[in-house]
């Protein structure tokens, strides 16, 4: 049965004005980014009134930023890549093996996530700092290989995979190891595409983590190069937002190109337990 139009336009209302709640600041940021320092602070439109592109340039040029960038995206390319191979193992163990006490294993790691990150912090980093790694890629990296999300989500996804299909493929003479890289694996990628986005922004944005284990700008990350960018030009708000609309870009790229990965890997995961 056809809506009434009331509660369509209703409806449209609210998503225009949701979209205009997240498109509004990114305008905004970029409007100030083509600035002049003393338009900053006169100038609260978000229509650009100049074009004052060697602000770019400028913020560019201020700080290590290709380094940063660089920092970032090997960070950014260990934790995704660390998270899809060994979340998946873990989260296939738990959907397809049996072993003793793995009911109870996976309540643990559904505790896990009650866990304030603040609270592990500090244990991470001792860890991290009597291995001899701090201000290299490996503190970056290492303590974060594994996530108790990315693990749940996956073995969601795998346990609404019927069992059938792994069934036929060891009667053919398939392999545990190979009906998980020939049936669960093709299968699921919506739900690996879900958790390669979700690990990418999380380690693109982190920030406290970095800030720790980096000192040098030869590891900082792009997040804590903004952070020192801040203090090196105090309100300097054009070239402090043109730096940060340039980090914003990968993160919003990734969400763009894989919108519907993303939503299929949601609506898909947890339908059967």
């Amino acid at each position: 049965m056809r809506q009434p139009l009331a509660l369509r336009l209703g409806r449209h209302a609210l998503l225009i004005a949701g979209a205009a709640l997240v498109v509004v600041p990114f305008l905004w940021m970029f409007t100030t980014s083509l600035q002049s320092r003393a338009e900053t602070y006169t100038n609260t439109s978000v229509i650009p009134t100049s074009w004052n592109w060697e602000n770019y340039l400028t913020a560019w040029e201020a700080a290590p930023f290709g380094q940063y960038y660089l920092n970032s995206v090997v960070m950014a390319v260990g934790i995704v890549s660390s998270h899809l191979v060994f979340d998946a193992m873990a989260a296939y163990a738990f959907a397809r093996l049996t072993f003793p006490f793995r009911n109870a294993i996976f309540v643990v790691l559904l505790a896990a996530l009650m866990v304030p990150t603040f609270v592990t912090i500090i244990p991470a980093y001792t860890i991290v700092a009597d291995l001899g790694w701090i201000d290299t890629y490996a503190a970056l990296i290492v303590p974060r290989m594994a996530d108790v999300f990315g693990i749940i989500l996956l073995r969601q996804f795998f346990v609404s995979i019927p069992q059938e299909l792994e069934d036929a493929a060891r009667i053919d003479g398939c392999s545990r190891i190979g009906t998980f890289l020939r049936i669960i694996v093709p299968l699921s990628r919506p739900a690996f595409a879900t958790l390669a986005i979700f690990s990418f922004l999380f380690a693109w944005n982190d920030f406290l983590w970095p800030l720790l284990v980096t000192n040098t700008d030869e590891v900082r990350t792009i997040q804590i190069g903004l952070s020192s960018f801040v203090g090196r030009y105090g309100t300097s708000w054009n070239y402090l937002m043109a730096g940060t609309l340039t980090a914003t870009i990968p993160s919003i790229l990734v969400f763009l190109f894989f919108q519907r990965a993303l939503v299929r890997g949601i609506t898909t995961s947890g339908l059967k337990d």
